[in-house]
């Protein structure tokens, strides 16, 4: 079997001399091996070519030199002598059957652009959007502009010069010199949204990303992996809140799925709706009558005991009555109850909208991520970023600053507003932010200087998140979640926006108040 990396590679010509390819597209858990032979910043692709062939899972390999990074590779692979080429004979009639017409289907699709995107990824990508998906990335969209016919007519010097023509004719890459042709895939009319993707450390695709964000009309979805398998997963949240903004997605018609058993049970006049969002620090619970008043809610620290939500009172009414469920967060795969379940972007954007309608932007601070929601008057989201790799900025990050400074959340969350000196914390890593903290402690800094440069720290990474999204959605700012509390984190990030927060007493429920409002409009629609 031959292993290749470019949709360039000449695979006929490989078939004609008998033999096997393949894309590799090998995500390897870690980079174990490779790290040992190849730079920390070669890009997470080129780490996993060179970790496939340590593994022994690559004994042919077809490279193309289209970067500095597939140099390297090539160079590093070369060294290990551990792949291979056996001389066949070649068989024309062997080349001309590899070439195959694939007939072009004009319906709607979502493109896949940028960067390479392994088997792992795709398949995520088409089991969340619920459209056609075209693989237009480096291994992807693959064809050929001739046909076998007419080369079975030609002899071989001919013959190959074609090949080579409608080999070098495909869609350019961009990494090419000429890349101007690629215009023609973003003014598609079937495109109806784009998810582009790149890898870690790779450059090339910044430029064309920049461009396309600029330009294009349809829906736009960046992503970025490492090219390891765990990359993959950590982007599923994103995909599916792309798929929930696109136009006739079925997960969001209010007019589906209601059976005739809750439609009589709604006839009665005495029901309830429930939204309830499992996120990584607690599970939050919004219920609503059947005239879309909030009745009861309730806060639930995930994995523990259940406790109520401070400024609301739970009233009580019999689980039969509740005819919808809708969840969200992180664990609403594992909640068997749910009737529906909607990303958390898309139900904070909802439950922000109830809240305020003047909203335009939200800023989300949960336990594990960041996120930045740009949405419109109806409160439908319009773009969103992020930050779901790192625990900096984070509650998890405010939690662990807390514990080093001997300090409960509520006392952190007040002590920094009586700051004199202007400490700076210079690292948004967790663990060199603790080992700073520890440093500025052990120099008799005043604790509230030092929760002060821990609040400005968090302002600047959460502030620039959300800056890139409200300068072009003017309109009011609104934070959720339970870091909402926290009046310094406040204080710090409406001077880093140069706007007011507008903060109300619900913030921590709003993801859940978003489920549950979806769930009211479903069952309203049957009415």
């Amino acid at each position: 079997m031959i292993h290749y990396v470019c949709k360039y590679t000449p695979l006929e010509l490989f078939k004609g001399f008998g033999e096997e390819c393949a894309v590799l597209e090998e995500m390897p858990e870690n980079f174990e091996l490779s790290d040992q032979i190849a730079h920390a910043n070669l890009c997470g692709f080129g780490k996993s070519v060179i970790q496939a062939v340590l593994e022994g899972k690559v004994e042919q390999l077809v490279l193309v030199n289209c970067c500095d990074s597939m140099r390297r590779v090539y160079d590093i692979v070369e060294s290990t002598g551990k792949c291979k080429f056996s001389g066949k004979t070649f068989d024309r009639s062997g080349f001309l059957n590899a070439f195959s017409h694939e007939p072009v289907d004009n319906q709607p699709y979502i493109g896949v652009l940028g960067v390479r995107v392994s088997g792992i990824l795709e398949k995520m990508i088409r089991d969340n959007i619920r459209m056609d998906v075209e693989n237009l990335t480096c291994t992807g969209g693959r064809r050929l502009a001739v046909i076998r016919e007419e080369l079975e007519k030609m002899e071989d010097d001919a013959m190959f010069l074609a090949y080579a023509d409608a080999l070098l004719s495909q869609m350019p890459c961009f990494r090419m010199n000429n890349s101007t042709r690629r215009n023609r895939l973003y003014l598609d009319p079937n495109l109806k949204g784009i998810i582009y993707h790149t890898i870690k450390f790779c450059d090339y695709y910044g430029f064309e990303y920049a461009s396309i964000k600029r330009d294009i009309k349809v829906p736009l979805l960046k992503i970025e992996t490492d090219f390891t398998s765990q990359s993959a997963g950590q982007l599923l949240t994103r995909v599916q809140a792309f798929a929930e903004t696109l136009e006739g997605s079925e997960d969001m018609d209010p007019s589906k799925g209601i059976s005739e058993e809750i439609r009589k049970k709604m006839e009665s006049g005495v029901y309830y709706v429930a939204g309830i969002d499992s996120g990584s620090t607690s599970t939050d619970v919004v219920i609503l009558d059947k005239d879309g008043k909030i009745k009861s809610t309730m806060i639930i620290p995930t994995g523990g005991r259940k406790r109520p939500c401070g400024p609301s009172r739970t009233i009580g009414f019999r689980k039969e009555d509740i005819v919808r469920i809708v969840t969200t967060g992180y664990g609403r795969a594992y909640i068997d109850s749910g009737d529906d379940s909607i990303t958390e972007i898309t139900c904070h954007a909802k439950g922000a909208h109830y809240l305020n309608p003047n909203v335009r932007t939200v800023i989300d601070i949960g336990g594990q991520d960041i996120k930045a929601i740009s949405i419109d008057e109806n409160g439908a989201v319009k773009n969103f970023l992020m930050n779901d790799k790192c625990a900096a900025g984070t509650g998890r990050f405010l939690e662990m600053m807390a514990r080093t400074l001997g300090l409960s959340l509520e006392e952190m969350s007040t002590r920094g507003l009586d700051w004199k000196e202007n400490v700076v914390i210079s690292s948004m890593c967790t663990v060199f932010a603790e080992s700073e903290v520890v440093s500025l402690v052990a120099q008799n800094k005043d604790v509230a200087d030092i929760i002060h440069g821990l609040n400005v720290s968090v302002a600047s990474k959460v502030g620039a998140l959300a800056a890139r999204l409200g300068k072009k959605n003017p309109g009011e700012y609104m934070m959720t979640g339970g870091v909402a509390r926290n009046k310094g984190i406040i204080q710090a990030l409406e001077e880093k926006l140069g706007a007011k927060l507008y903060i109300c007493d619900e913030a921590q429920l709003c993801g859940a108040l978003g489920a549950a409002l979806f769930a009211y409009e479903k069952c309203n629609a049957a009415r």
